[in-house]
């Protein structure tokens, strides 16, 4: 379910979280409600940390390649210093800063400001990922999404790593994880399960091929 404020005054903050798994969606949540703010005439400043150089230094990007630009900060505290004009503050990954970002996010929000924070809830071995427990409790607003299990193809969120590498904080894409049901789930480390998926049909080549029958 997508929980998300519809009708709050102007003046006032509050935060929203949106979490889950590995290929959930989550970025590409948080980019559809950073353009609907930006569409509505709202300041909106995009930050990530510097940490994630997956596919851009100077976008957000998500893994289906919706994109908007942002920028990159070393510390939580940063993001106050970039957003000093902003009406909306979005955070992406917000898994991987330290425990100053909930105090970050509590100024922004009491100083006025939407705050919308993208981040895993669990970590490889499926234990809470500090600080986003922190930050799912001071929420006003918390939307949990899932993907879809390499395995068994029922809902997903655990993000199972099929890498050889047991730190914690391992920043990678569909070679190191890959999403999984609580019954496929195998920390700290498993094969890969997940088979490329075959591109689908475009709908005119469906249409063709009943007409020929």
């Amino acid at each position: 379910m997508i929980n998300e404020p519809w009708f709050v005054p102007s003046n006032v903050g509050w935060i929203e979280v949106i979490c889950g798994g590995m290929f959930s969606g989550k970025t590409e949540e948080l980019i559809r409600r950073a353009k609907r703010a930006y569409i509505a005439g709202q300041q909106v400043v995009v930050v990530k940390p510097t940490v994630d150089n997956r596919y851009s230094d100077s976008e957000v990007v998500s893994h289906n390649q919706s994109a908007l630009p942002g920028i990159q900060v070393d510390t939580a505290d940063q993001i106050i210093l970039l957003t000093s004009s902003a009406k909306v503050v979005c955070i992406d990954e917000a898994q991987f800063f330290d425990d100053r970002i909930i105090e970050v996010v509590n100024t922004l929000a009491n100083d006025g400001k939407r705050v919308i924070l993208a981040g895993l809830d669990m970590d490889f071995e499926g234990r809470p990922f500090e600080p986003m427990p922190q930050l799912l409790a001071i929420a006003e607003y918390v939307t949990k999404l899932h993907a879809i299990c390499a395995e068994s193809g029922v809902m997903a969120h655990y993000s199972q790593r099929v890498v050889e590498n047991k730190d914690k904080v391992l920043v990678g894409e569909k070679d190191a994880y890959e999403p999984r049901a609580r019954h496929c789930f195998r920390p700290p480390v498993d094969t890969k399960k997940g088979t490329p998926l075959p591109p689908l049909d475009p709908p005119e080549n469906n249409l063709n091929n009943n007409n020929e029958e």
